[in-house]
């Protein structure tokens, strides 16, 4: 195995502590299954208030997890990076076959 430059390291530790708030997972995942949304609508799907997701909104935006755009008065976020549905979908993929395993 290759040896992966410390900065690239520093960048993945920083990528997984985004993701590893539950708040910011579930606007991910908000985000993803909407395609694009505002605030409020990103919200009302996290069972947090407007303030709570546009803070945790901020965050991923500054990460590269998403980006934004304006229109008309609204401000819609989608996913900025392709391989945050990949990466989500493995991670949720093994904590099922986990759980599976436990239970049986």
């Amino acid at each position: 195995m290759d040896v992966v430059p410390d900065f690239v390291v520093e960048e993945a530790a920083r990528r997984f502590a985004l993701l590893g708030d539950p708040t910011r997972l579930r606007v991910v995942s908000a985000v993803h299954r909407r395609g694009e949304a505002c605030v409020s609508d990103l919200a009302t799907d996290c069972d947090t208030s407007p303030s709570n997701a546009s803070q945790h909104l901020q965050l991923l935006l500054l990460g590269g997890i998403v980006k934004r755009r304006r229109q008309g008065r609204l401000v819609l976020y989608r996913l900025a990076d392709d391989t945050i549905e990949s990466l989500c979908t493995i991670v949720c993929a093994s904590v099922l076959e986990r759980a599976r395993i436990l239970s049986a």
